[in-house]
Order: structure tokens, then C-alpha cells, then sequence
């Protein structure tokens, strides 16, 4: 496994990095995996590792390097800090979408044009980057997108109708980071588009997946994980 740390041009100047990793295979689809709210830390990266030995070409993007490039936290989610808890939660309230989205582009394109990237290039995120995920659906040109527990994606369903290319999302049914009449109109508005998927969890809270942290839940995180599998695999073939 190969990996290293790129520089991408943002369209607004500046430059951010992005951990780069594959398996060295040729012709191999692009993944884009978009962080929780502490930045691309071992979780991330671990996870990037993961998805590169299915074949992926896989890039992390810094998406707060704006406010602190390269900040790392919470490495070990059973190891709960408080302030390295409260300063992500900083983060994520100082976190522009817009601009992010237009970085997430930035890497959907670099990928395509990698040399070793089959040209097609998917997208997938947890929490922040679960509405990322929706985002890239709506405004960027990735072929697919995933989400985990996206958080406010009931602020941005007036975009609902741009979706074009495949969706998946996955749902704590307990999200406590969501509230129900919000994750309701979400379901309500999605189910009816073609292109997205729906899968909800009944128990599973936020961050259900997210492995040694205090809401990680087993078996809804195998069925999720087994499921974005599929999809990706069947999308960017």
C-alpha cells in the first residue's frame, strides 16, 4: 500500500493537502472520503487504507485546512478528550460548505486526471462529511456519493432535484445530532428521487460506524458498511 500526503489547488487560492493511498492497481475507480469533525486523523486515514485494498484510489481531503491546516483529533475515538472535543465542534460551526464543496470538486477532478484512475471517481463521507456526500450530489459531477449520519442535511433539501447520478444514505433512526421531525422531511423528500437510496437504522445513534467510539453499533455498522460496498462497487465499475 502507497501512501503520501498531495497539494491541490483550491479555485479560490491557496492550496490544500489531501492523503493520497492505493494498492498500486491500474485502472482503478477514484474514492473521495470526506472526514468526521476531526480532520483527517487516524480514523480517516485508517479507513482510506481500508478502501484502497479494495481496489480504490483513495483521497482524504483537508477540508478545514481554511481554519487549521492539518489539525488532527480524537485519533482514538474510545479515548474521549474534552477539548479536543470542543475544539472540533469549533471547526465544524466555523465550516463553509460552499467552499468545501468547491475543494471536494478540486479532488473529484484531480482523481479523474491521476494516472492510474479508471476516470471514474465516487464520493464518501461520516457526519460532516455525510452532508458533504449530499452536497457532492447536488453540486459537483462525481459519479456516486455515500453518507453516514449526515448532519443538517434538511437545510440544503431545496437542492434535492439537482441530483443526478446515484445517492446513498444511511440513517440513525436515534440521531441524536438530528432531530426527527428534521430526519423525517429528509426521508420524505429523497425517498420520492430515483437516484437516492434510503437505508435507516432503529436503535443505531450518531456515528454508529465509527469503530471504539461510544455509539458504534456492530451490526448497523456491517449491514451500512456491506451496503456501500455494493453500491460502490456496482457504481463505478
Amino acid at each position: 500500500m502507497n501512501s503520501l500526503y498531495v497539494d491541490i489547488a483550491a479555485t479560490d487560492g491557496g492550496s490544500f493537502k489531501v492523503y493520497l493511498t492505493s494498492s498500486d492497481a491500474e485502472n482503478a475507480p477514484g474514492l473521495v472520503l470526506m472526514q468526521y469533525i476531526c480532520g483527517v486523523n487516524a480514523v480517516m486515514r485508517s479507513l482510506a487504507v481500508d478502501f484502497a485494498a479494495k481496489g480504490y484510489l483513495v483521497a482524504v481531503p483537508d477540508l478545514f485546512w481554511r481554519q487549521e491546516p492539518g489539525i488532527e483529533l480524537l485519533n482514538d475515538p474510545s479515548k474521549p478528550n474534552q477539548q479536543e472535543q470542543a475544539r472540533a465542534l469549533e471547526l465544524n460551526e466555523g465550516f463553509n460548505d460552499e467552499a468545501a464543496i468547491s475543494d471536494l470538486q478540486s479532488t473529484i477532478t484531480y482523481l479523474r486526471g491521476h494516472e492510474n484512475c479508471s476516470g471514474q471517481v465516487g464520493a464518501l463521507g461520516y457526519c460532516l462529511g455525510g452532508r458533504t456526500a449530499y452536497l457532492v450530489a447536488t453540486r459537483t459531477d462525481a459519479d456516486c456519493s455515500v453518507g453516514y449520519y449526515g448532519v443538517n442535511i434538511d437545510h440544503y433539501l431545496a437542492e434535492a432535484d439537482n441530483i443526478s447520478n446515484p445517492l446513498m444514505l444511511h440513517i440513525a433512526a436515534n440521531d441524536e445530532l438530528c432531530e426527527p421531525e428534521a430526519r423525517e422531511r429528509i426521508v420524505r423528500t429523497l425517498k420520492k428521487l430515483s437516484p437516492v437510496t434510503l437505508h435507516e437504522y432503529e436503535g443505531a445513534g450518531h456515528a454508529f460506524a465509527l469503530v471504539g467510539g461510544h455509539n458504534y453499533n456492530e451490526a448497523a455498522a456491517a449491514a451500512a458498511n456491506e451496503r456501500s460496498y455494493e453500491f460502490l462497487a456496482h457504481h463505478l465499475a
